[in-house]
């Protein structure tokens, strides 16, 4: 997994009144409990050592701030300071999966995957350039729509398959610092036609697709076996 950096973060501590002109400045990073120096005896230290510097008066820089740098930070000048710091993440591009083409009346399910973005981002789908609602029942245009989104997995699942869905889709994750979304992708929605109007035992299957707004359907024959009977 590659770091993601972020430009320098600026850690506050105001000193209202002190009682000395050489007051003691200590800060301390605590992450999971456990606490370590990052200021200590006029110098910066532990992991924040050589990416970090202090600003009169009491203020920490971060340079190249990363995920890991989220934890409680507290400044140590009469009277204690405690700070709360948080690195958030942009999203980067999701992973996405669309199949290429499903059959009407069947199920499908269309993925989302984004692992870089910190808080974990929400997921949202796209059909056709518009965003589908979290609940097809609550729209008037998805009312008949069988598809469900789960919005912390990027999961768009569909229970059964209308020609209405063909198009083109793409995911979108985001969180509180930013968002970033996956290449469009095309899924075809195929129907299945059984004929048999030569003879009893002759079979004859077309498929019919239907693709994006716009585009005619097409057929295209599967094939066809034929049986004849025997000269007497």
């Amino acid at each position: 997994m590659r770091s993601v950096f972020f430009p320098a973060i600026e850690l506050t501590c105001l000193i209202e009144s002190i009682s000395t002109n050489n007051p003691r400045i200590e800060w301390k990073k605590i992450k999971n409990g456990v606490p370590s120096y990052v200021y200590f005896q006029n110098k910066i230290a532990g992991d924040l050592e050589n990416r970090a510097q202090l600003r009169e008066p009491a203020n920490i820089l971060i340079f190249n701030a990363t995920r890991s740098d989220t934890a409680e930070y507290r400044c140590e000048v009469a009277p204690d300071v405690n700070l709360r710091f948080l690195c958030v993440v942009k999203p980067v591009v999701p992973r996405c999966s669309v199949p290429e083409a499903v059959t009407v009346g069947t199920s499908t399910e269309l993925r989302c995957l984004e692992n870089e973005g910190f808080p974990a981002p929400q997921y949202r789908w796209f059909h056709n350039n518009e965003e589908l609602p979290q609940d097809p029942k609550n729209s008037a245009k998805f009312a008949n729509s069988s598809y469900s989104i789960n919005p912390d997995t990027g999961g768009l699942k569909f229970r059964r398959v209308r020609k209405e869905d063909a198009g083109e889709y793409y995911c979108q994750a985001k969180n509180d610092a930013g968002h970033a979304q996956c290449p469009t992708q095309i899924m075809e929605v195929w129907k299945l036609i059984h004929s048999a109007e030569h003879h009893p035992f002759a079979t004859n299957w077309m498929q019919e697709s239907s693709s994006c707004p716009g585009q005619s359907d097409l057929s295209t024959s599967l094939g066809s076996n034929s049986f004849r009977h025997p000269r007497p």
